[in-house]
């Protein structure tokens, strides 16, 4: 039991980093997902939808299922934020 838990415990914390912040997304202090937000304007919303889309549809087949359902949810997060800022700059 004790080695499940360690071994769990393990694939959280590198799950976290390739979820959260992968460093290869990060070049020159600069988020690649900031400038995918910044490029598409309007359609980011469509973007991140797509992206939640792929990663609940791949999770069963890739071989790291919690990965992909935690992206999926980074995404949906993401998605959930950036309707929040509209609705709070519609009502100002």
């Amino acid at each position: 039991m004790r080695i499940k838990q360690a071994q769990e415990q393990s694939d959280n914390i590198e799950l976290e980093d390739m979820v959260n912040s992968p460093a290869h997304y990060n070049e020159f202090g600069i988020e690649c997902i900031d400038a995918i937000q910044a490029a598409t304007g309007d359609e980011f919303k469509s973007y991140l939808q797509g992206n939640i889309m792929k990663y609940l549809w791949r999770y069963k087949y890739k071989g790291k299922p919690l990965q992909d359902l935690r992206k999926a949810e980074w995404y949906l997060s993401r998605l959930i934020n950036v309707v929040q800022d509209e609705e709070v700059e519609d009502n100002d």
